[in-house]
């Protein structure tokens, strides 16, 4: 069965996460999304991991209305790099709370512990608790691995073997991942890092995977791409819509190109602000092809924005929080999820305000234009000229193609 996964998210108990992000509206917005199984996020935190406990637990997942969870945790290595953690059950998450609390000062006030260990070390940790572990948001020019390092190896060291995935993040793709030959045996995760439950934030990448079962052992097959279960697709945002894809100045969001950056020695004339290397510029650095050379079992990646902002942009909206803008996404979703309004709905037989209907067409047929964002400022994406029928409609792949 093909099956809607958000692997990465938080809890309120993280720093600078909204208060509303609690199993129940996680939960509840998620089924509205279309996504069946999501990620605990914090689940080394105490309250967060009792309030998991409360849950019915099956087979490794637990079970909240139609949603399914995982248990899962972010941590950081004292090189700053983020790690991605996925738990079999609640014990061996309180066996990893227990070896991680000789090595972190906020592990029961974050949700995202700091520790004072290597990227090998965590992984020694979490292979001896039955875990499984990866880079988060891999490219992120701030806490991605290769912010600091030039290869998997060069962070697990002898534990390299165990990485089976990295999660790609808000500013790279697969077209980007697959231009670096030592990534192409991982399978490649794309997923929200939601820090709210809005329409717009939760699920806006997800991970489509064939799996057997609802249970954490078929999950773990779907990374490792065993037993027949492996990903399908990948769903995310255009990469240059991330706020670190190009090289920029965090202050005023200047940006430059690579020989500028090192020509003025990483600072920015205009304000003295620090330049900040993109990860379009990061990838170019690793490269070891000139275009993506895509292994066999790498599935399409599929770009999408969320639905909200969709009508927003159609209706003129600067926000998706304004009425008119939640008003026609609720009564798009009434019947249906948002993914299959995104993905699989016949546009002709839905009943909506025109521009919207037409703003989806357009991001189906890939009818659009993107604004690179750089620096810490996201990038904007537009809708290109409306394409009259039979016209072209460029080079972009439609969402029928898949």
């Amino acid at each position: 069965m093909l099956v809607n996964l958000d692997l990465h998210i938080h809890s309120k108990y993280s720093m600078a996460v909204s208060a509303d992000m609690q199993l129940p509206e996680i939960a509840r917005e998620a089924a509205r999304k279309g996504v069946k199984v999501v990620a605990t996020g914090d689940c080394l935190h105490p309250l967060w991991l009792d309030a998991i406990k409360r849950l019915p637990e099956e087979d490794g997942f637990f079970i909240l209305g139609d949603t399914y969870f995982v248990l899962s945790v972010e941590v950081e290595d004292n090189k700053r790099v983020h790690h991605l953690i996925f738990l079999p059950d609640t014990a061996k998450a309180e066996e990893l709370q227990e070896a991680f609390s000789f090595h972190s000062s906020n592990l029961s006030s974050d949700g995202r512990p700091r520790l004072s260990l290597y990227g090998s070390e965590i992984a020694d940790h979490v292979l001896e608790a039955g875990g499984i572990l990866g880079p988060a948001h891999a490219f992120t020019p701030w806490t991605g691995i290769f912010a600091y390092y030039d290869s998997i190896a060069e962070c697990y060291q002898e534990k390299a073997q165990h990485i089976r995935f990295i999660e790609l993040g808000l500013s790279a793709d697969t077209d980007y991942a697959d231009r670096i030959s030592d990534l192409s045996t991982r399978t490649f995760l794309s997923n929200s890092d939601a820090h709210s439950p809005r329409s717009n934030k939760l699920a806006r990448e997800f991970n489509q995977m064939d799996l057997d079962s609802f249970s954490y052992s078929d999950l773990i097959l779907a990374i490792k791409r065993e037993a027949g279960r492996h990903p399908t697709k990948n769903v995310g945002l255009f990469p240059e819509e991330g706020k670190y894809n190009r090289t920029a100045c965090t202050r005023c969001y200047r940006q430059y190109s690579l020989p500028e950056k090192d020509e003025l020695m990483g600072r920015c004339p205009d304000c003295g602000g620090r330049i900040k290397l993109g990860v379009a510029d990061r990838v170019n650095l690793l490269a070891d092809y000139e275009r993506p050379v895509h292994p066999s079992h790498r599935p399409p990646y599929l770009h999408i924005i969320p639905l909200a902002e969709i009508i927003a942009l159609a209706l003129g909206h600067k926000s998706v929080a304004t009425t008119g803008v939640q008003k026609i996404w609720s009564e798009l979703t009434q019947s249906m999820t948002e993914i299959e309004v995104l993905m699989q709905a016949d546009l002709d037989k839905i009943s909506a305000e025109p521009r919207v209907i037409e703003a989806i067409r357009s991001f189906r047929a890939g009818r659009v234009k993107v604004q690179p964002g750089g620096g810490g400022k996201y990038g904007m994406v537009g809708l290109a000229e409306p394409v009259m029928a039979g016209g072209h409609k460029g080079g972009q792949r439609s969402l029928f193609d898949f």
